[in-house]
């Protein structure tokens, strides 16, 4: 399967999530809104969702994928399987022991971390220390599910590790169709919310599990014990966990400092589902799929390879992020209006959140490109340089935090994170080229420019077609109205980039031909393709 399939096959995955994600983040709009309940739930849940992040993962795809190559290469599936079950014994009795001190210290946690601002409302902090407590089971659940999946994409079977998640929004929606159905109150429906998290990592787990099974490896139970394997993986899981979860490290900074005005949690997390959706399609799957295809690549002796898999990784980053983050910075009103104004959620939400996504898009191309660089350090068994760079930036984005909250509010935050984002990127995209293992390529950096123009003709159509629409699209219409409206709109759009990037050259057709011809990523690649050559 070519690069480029394998990038639609998780990202075609991705997407369903993130559609039923949308599915979720509406039906909680309408019954919750900015209100008390949704910031309780969303301050709850962004704690396990953190180290599910820093420790599942970050940790076991940048980490866990490239020895589980190495085993495959060496030893066949067997060593693999043996390798498997050696980390299964000791992150089983490890997330067991973290899960046990983290419920019994969660007052302490919520107070200090997790929600600061809440600590002078005693019903607020009780509230989410009871639902922080059920639902931080999820981390040992979401942390073996990561194990599994990581296996999986060694192995090539990425579909099943893609889709798990989408039994998190399918659960989730369930349970808020049922409270909505029969009428329960905030504080009921944000309960039936915490128990589905739970219910949800039991599956997504046993997805995943079912896919390793079917893959030929049956993994059992071990007494853990910290042979050699394990201990270079722990040395190399421990920065990449921090690594991995920069954004939601941000994202918690963020929460901690936002909890000090109410509301403000619920409006970042409801634009942060949004810009989530590309990040997700394009960063997730890029990521996914580019660290085992290095990976092996790399212990094959095939550099100039690698190098070349690395670069168009990159382009098609690109190509598919910079006309998102202009639709982003657009359209970011309309967006909100069509998928959230309901119910509790009203046309001051609009603005409030819209304003939020906007500043969000003017990041997305740095988040994404954090997920394509990343695999470039890791399949070569470096995790602590990353590291390094997501500390520089989890710093300056605590600081501009700090300095934007008390002007800019909810919208200081999300600049903050966007800044951190760029600034992490140009550090990895900097010390790759430094090192020899990013190709500087003259033909990817005038595409790159074209690209640039193309976006900027397709956000002329779209301010053009906004202004001569604005009726057709505000809240005096029908939610069917501004829904077909809006679509014939990014339609529209989309169409006009795709067109002016193809007739310019900002993107060529020989080579996306070439990629989706390639039977493997990893045989006899043509030689135009390893010399760089467009």
């Amino acid at each position: 399967m070519s690069l480029v399939k394998k990038f639609i096959t998780v990202g075609g995955a991705t997407l369903g999530s993130r559609i039923f994600g949308f599915a979720r983040e509406t039906l909680m709009a309408a019954a919750l809104g900015t209100g008390p309940m949704a910031d309780v739930f969303y301050a709850a849940f962004r704690f396990p969702n953190l180290f599910r992040r820093l420790f599942a993962e970050g940790a076991f795809n940048a980490a866990f994928v490239p020895l589980f190559a190495k085993e495959i290469e060496a030893h066949g599936i067997e060593g693999a399987k043996r390798f498997s079950e050696e980390v299964f014994g000791v992150l089983f009795s490890v997330l067991l022991l973290i899960t046990i001190v983290m419920e019994l210290a969660m007052p302490l946690l919520v107070r200090w971390v997790i929600a600061p601002g809440f600590a002078d409302d005693a019903e607020k902090f009780d509230l989410t220390v009871r639902l922080a407590a059920v639902m931080f089971p999820y981390l040992m659940s979401m942390s073996l599910t990561a194990m599994m999946s990581g296996m999986l994409n060694s192995l090539h079977h990425f579909f099943a590790a893609a889709v798990a998640p989408i039994f998190l929004n399918l659960v989730m929606i369930s349970a808020l169709f049922y409270a909505i159905y029969f009428g329960a109150d905030p504080l009921t429906t944000a309960w039936y919310l915490s128990w589905s998290v739970l219910v949800a990592g039991v599956l997504q787990l046993a997805v995943v599990y079912i896919g390793v099974r079917h893959a030929g490896i049956n993994i059992g139970l071990r007494f853990p014990r910290f042979t050699p394997n394990v201990k270079r993986l722990l040395l190399l899981a421990i920065p990449a966990a921090i690594t991995g979860g920069v954004t939601q490290i941000n994202l918690v900074i963020g929460q901690a400092i936002a909890s000090g005005k109410e509301g403000a949690i619920a409006a970042l997390q409801y634009a942060d589902r949004i810009y989530q959706l590309p990040l997700g399609v394009v960063g997730v799957a890029v990521g996914i799929v580019l660290l085992p295809e290095l990976a092996r690549s790399l212990k094959s002796g095939h550099i100039k390879e690698a190098g070349n898999i690395q670069n168009r990784s990159i382009e098609f980053v690109l190509f598919l992020t910079l006309p998102a983050a202009v639709a982003l910075w657009l359209l970011s009103d309309d967006i909100i209006r069509v998928l959230y104004e309901r119910g509790a959620f009203n046309s001051d939400n609009t603005k409030l959140v819209g304003s939020i996504l906007a500043i969000f898009g003017l990041g997305l191309p740095a988040f994404v490109l954090i997920k394509a660089l990343q695999p470039g350090f890791y399949a070569r068994e470096d995790t602590k340089s990353p590291m390094r760079y997501t500390a520089v930036a989890v710093a300056v984005n605590s600081a501009l935090s700090i300095m934007l909250f008390p002007i800019l509010a909810e919208r200081g935050i999300a600049l903050a994170e966007a800044v951190a984002g760029w600034l992490n990127a140009v550090q990895l995209f900097v010390t790759l080229y430094r090192r020899g293992h990013l190709v500087w390529e003259w033909s990817l950096v005038r595409r790159t420019a074209m690209l640039l123009v193309s976006c900027a003709v397709m956000g002329g159509v779209i301010v053009y077609l906004s202004d001569r629409w604005e009726p057709l699209l505000g809240s005096g219409s029908s939610l069917l109205t501004k829904t077909g409206f809006l679509g014939l709109l990014i339609l529209i759009a989309m169409a006009v980039y795709f067109i002016v990037a193809f007739l310019i050259g900002g993107v060529d057709v020989g080579m996306v031909r070439r990629n989706l011809k390639r039977k493997r990523a990893g045989t006899a690649p043509d030689a135009k393709v390893m010399n760089g050559e467009q």
